[in-house]
């Protein structure tokens, strides 16, 4: 099966792709069906591409991890095993990137050499209850979206990841856990101390306006 050798096209595509579930979808890409390469980017590219850009320290970069994102998927489709969903293990790898990517800005900007891959550590803590609304159940226009995707690049990299899979992304709790590797319960303590880190952050800048609701646009 290709992998380095295949060519991403990240940008304009045709929308003629077979439809394939996920299942018959991983087939394909196993057996090396051109037209899976090509489908699976159609499919998810832009989730991706929306995920990574959200989680980046310099979004800039975006565009670079989401190529080794689908690099990765390509070279190790083999080892999909089904225990999840395809989103959620596609997920997993971009968070993986997102994170190694930004480990290495912090690394390379304190002109340190590191090689050995630090897997960091679990923080387990209490879960409580969920105050209210999140930061996202208010009436956004363009600038104020703005404000709150300028708001996510502000936090804690642990709770940015939490609170885009599950309030930009809607991923369920299970999924979130499985997609980073953390326990049901530190979860949702991460995304409830997310969601009152953000607004902390976004505190005087928004007015609810609880008769409406904002769905996060796809980032261009």
């Amino acid at each position: 099966m290709a992998d380095a050798s295949v060519s991403l096209h990240l940008d304009a595509m045709d929308g003629n792709a077979p439809v394939l579930d996920d299942n018959k979808l991983v087939a394909a890409l196993r057996a090396g069906a051109e037209e899976a390469y090509e489908t699976l980017i159609l499919r998810y590219q832009q989730p991706v591409y929306n995920l990574v850009y959200r989680l980046m320290t310099d979004p800039a970069d975006s565009a670079d991890v989401v190529q080794e994102v689908f690099l990765k998927i390509f070279r190790n489709i083999h080892c999909f095993r089904g225990n999840s969903s395809l989103k959620t293990w596609i997920y997993r790898i971009a968070v993986n990137e997102a994170h190694n990517h930004r480990r290495w800005f912090s690394r390379h900007q304190k002109r340190e050499v590191v090689l050995v891959r630090d897997e960091g550590s679990r923080v387990y803590a209490t879960s409580f209850a969920d105050p209210g609304r999140t930061p996202f159940d208010l009436t956004l226009d363009r600038e104020t979206r703005a404000l709150v995707e300028e708001a996510l690049a502000k936090m804690n990299p642990n709770f940015r990841a939490v609170v885009v899979l599950r309030d930009i992304e809607d991923l369920s709790y299970e999924e979130i856990a499985t997609v980073l590797d953390l326990s049901l319960g530190t979860v949702k303590s991460r995304i409830l101390r997310g969601r009152e880190a953000l607004r902390r952050i976004l505190e005087g800048r928004l007015e609810p306006e609880p008769s409406l609701h904002w769905s996060p646009q796809p980032v261009e």
